[in-house]
């Protein structure tokens, strides 16, 4: 099927129609990019016609928008509960996490949205400056505030900076969900996503733990 051949509108409940507008919508994304997708795209691949989608959506800015809304918000808030909860170390909370983003980098749909957003940024940036206020700087707070837990706690060494340490713990998380992202495809032997996250958890927090003896924080 081209992106010409017409698609016959299918008789649907007005209440389920924006998660399918929203799925058709990241398949496009996905497929062309953020800039090569046109609304009519969305319409044709959701089997509607344009003006229904201008009744939920008016632009693609609001469908992007959506988007991470419907889709990753939600896992993130399950996330920040993880990191926040009491009872356990800093270190099992930062396992957890990794944990937890494991089946959201190993699903192709959900790491076309962060790949979208580092590939179109340039030309959208006001795209860009919202995923990074809704989820980079709401997940590099949730990774600062467990870091400096556990220095508090004489878990972890004291470090010059846990905001800048919290980066680094996210850098081979984002650059697994780009591997996925851009090489899943392609590989011959699929990227072992939960062996890789649980190893990076291994050697990260032995590289920042307090030695024993020192009480971690000064």
């Amino acid at each position: 099927m081209t992106d010409d051949t017409p698609i016959r509108p299918r008789s649907r409940r007005k209440e389920a129609r924006p998660a399918e507008l929203l799925a058709a919508a990241l398949d496009c994304f996905a497929e062309k990019g953020f800039a090569a997708t046109r609304m009519d795209d969305i319409a044709r691949r959701a089997g509607v016609a344009k003006g229904t989608f201008y009744l939920y959506f008016p632009s693609k800015e609001a469908v992007f928008e959506a988007l991470v809304r419907e889709n990753i918000l939600p896992r993130l808030e399950a996330l920040e509960r993880v990191g926040q909860a009491g009872g356990g170390s800093a270190s099992a909370r930062l396992r957890a996490i990794l944990a937890g983003l494991a089946p959201v980098i190993g699903n192709p749909r959900l790491v076309a949205i962060p790949k979208l957003v580092l590939s179109e940024a340039g030309n959208f940036p006001d795209m860009a400056r919202f995923y990074r206020r809704e989820v980079v700087e709401r997940g590099l707070r949730l990774m600062t505030g467990l870091i400096r837990n556990g220095i508090a706690a004489g878990e972890f060494r004291p470090l010059p900076d846990p905001a800048v340490t919290a980066r680094l713990f996210m850098a081979p998380v984002l650059m697994a969900a780009l591997w996925q992202a851009g090489f899943a495809a392609t590989d011959e032997t699929p990227l072992p996503v939960e062996t890789l996250l649980s190893t990076h958890a291994d050697l990260f927090i032995r590289s920042i733990a307090a030695e024993q003896g020192t009480g971690g924080a000064a």
